[in-house]
């Protein structure tokens, strides 16, 4: 599952994007407390039931712990773990869609770094 997530995606792979973004940027580093589920919930105006979807992904994935009755805390080399796991998802599903799309209108891809970079 990959942090970007389009709107085609199903909600909690969509939530799951904003924590993992969130985890990559350390807005959540080692140690830190991801918000409660209702709290994520309200403030992204979901179904708790989908943030929880979501969340248990994270753990199933290794990268966050449930302290029972505390929360959810992301753990150590997580976000080592996210980065590369986001970086094969990056490569094997969006790239080849992005490098054909570049292609089918003519783009040259060195242009558009350079484009960025301005």
């Amino acid at each position: 599952m990959t942090a970007l997530s389009n709107e085609d995606s199903p909600v909690y792979i969509r939530l799951r994007g904003t924590i993992a973004a969130g985890i990559l940027r350390g807005d959540y580093q080692a140690g830190d407390q991801l918000p409660s589920v209702r709290a994520f919930a309200a403030e992204h105006g979901a179904n708790p039931l989908t943030v929880a979807k979501a969340y248990q992904s994270f753990q199933d994935d290794g990268y966050v712990e449930v302290r029972r009755g505390v929360g959810m805390f992301v753990l150590p080399g997580a976000v080592e773990r996210l980065r590369i796991a986001e970086r094969d998802s990056f490569m094997t599903s969006h790239w080849p869609r992005i490098r054909s799309h570049i292609d089918l209108l003519g783009l040259d891809a060195a242009d558009l770094l350079d484009r960025e970079r301005v």
